[in-house]
């Protein structure tokens, strides 16, 4: 699986800095920036407050407010100065993500209040790439980044967005700067960052695309996993959220999360949702469990959290888990986390929780 971290915040500052310097000495920069009602000047500067902002966020990991961090370029006298700041700024966004452990989080208010290393590096990478656009189309001058930093930016924080053919005009698009064949134009749109649900012992953290097409063919989706890859029924989920991102189906909040054991950040194994609710607020959630790790209450620890979660939504009216006949450890799990079993067939127990039956 690519890395997102680092090395692409560098190469993404990079390429921007190298075309925006193309217009540094003989361009008027108050002119407005692409559709935005800001000049070029003012998008350069607010790339920069953006990186550094994202630095201080998962540096400073704090868990329910911004930290403060603004840069103040009254002193840059043009273009060049305010590049300057740009590559200054990027490079520590770039060591904040790489020192950064791979569980550390910081806040980010939408939609989830918060986001990992990777996530940090998306939004960052995302800044430049889209602002660099707007202050290049302001001042009549060529842009395209490389295709594979536009389509790790889409797999980390776009996981809603249908991909396309050309990974740059659906960044574009996604963000209401173009148009695409047989898509409406957006007018309002956000990025997304992975859902996290804590617990006493673990986090349930919410597998992106770019993690779940790693994990469909064997990878560990950027986990280190108890025994080294996931359980096989991990993969097979992963590739049911890839397929549903593929056609534009993915909602991120109703896919896979992984099972991350808070005491040493190892993953231990997999849970998640077969789909969005139905029309009638019923949805099929589905587990497994690394061997080394069963035994210990995990999986019960995690259902009862994400059923918590799923039960109080106003568009989830019941959950429903089908557990083989002979799995006689599942059926303790989803009957220890509030479950009833309300029908059986020659194959399977099918068991089902509804809101306000979780105690």
């Amino acid at each position: 699986m690519r890395d997102m971290g680092g090395d692409q915040i560098q190469e993404a500052v990079a390429g921007a800095v190298a075309a925006l310097r193309t217009a540094a000495g003989e361009r008027d920069w108050s002119v407005k920036a692409g559709r935005l009602d800001w000049s070029c000047r003012r998008t350069a500067e607010h790339i920069a407050s953006d990186l550094i902002a994202y630095a201080g966020q998962i540096a400073g990991r704090p868990t329910d407010r911004y930290v403060p961090f603004r840069i103040d370029c009254a002193l840059c006298e043009g273009p060049d100065d305010l590049l300057e700041v740009i590559e200054a700024t990027g490079a520590l966004l770039a060591a904040a993500v790489r020192t950064a452990p791979r569980e550390a989080r910081g806040f980010h208010p939408y939609p989830f209040r918060s986001a990992n290393r990777e996530g940090f590096a998306a939004m960052g990478i995302a800044e430049v790439l889209l602002h660099t656009h707007d202050i290049a189309e302001g001042l009549g001058i060529a842009y395209e980044p490389p295709a594979q930093l536009c389509e790790d930016v889409l797999t980390r924080i776009f996981p809603h967005v249908q991909p396309g053919p050309d990974h740059w005009r659906t960044l574009l698009w996604a963000t209401g700067r173009g148009e695409l064949p047989g898509r409406a134009p957006v007018t309002e749109w956000r990025w997304m960052n992975n859902l996290v649900i804590p617990t006493e012992r673990l986090t349930l953290q919410g597998v992106t695309p770019a993690a779940a097409t790693d994990l469909r063919i064997g990878g560990t989706g950027g986990f280190e996993w108890i025994e080294g890859k996931p359980q096989g029924g991990t993969d097979v989920s992963s590739g049911l959220v890839v397929k549903a991102y593929e056609r534009g189906r993915h909602r991120p909040e109703w896919g896979v999360f992984v099972l991350v054991r808070r005491s040493d950040g190892l993953a231990i194994g997999g849970m998640g949702f077969h789909g969005v609710p139905d029309d009638e607020g019923r949805v099929e959630v589905g587990y497994d469990l690394s061997e080394p790790a069963r035994g210990n209450g995990y999986a019960t620890e995690a259902l009862r959290a994400l059923s918590a979660w799923a039960l109080a939504r106003d568009d989830v009216k019941l959950l429903c888990a089908k557990v083989d006949r002979a799995n006689t450890p599942s059926q303790g799990v989803v009957s220890r986390a509030g479950f009833t079993r309300v029908r059986e067939d020659e194959e399977e127990y099918v068991y089902e929780l509804r809101a306000g039956e979780l105690t």
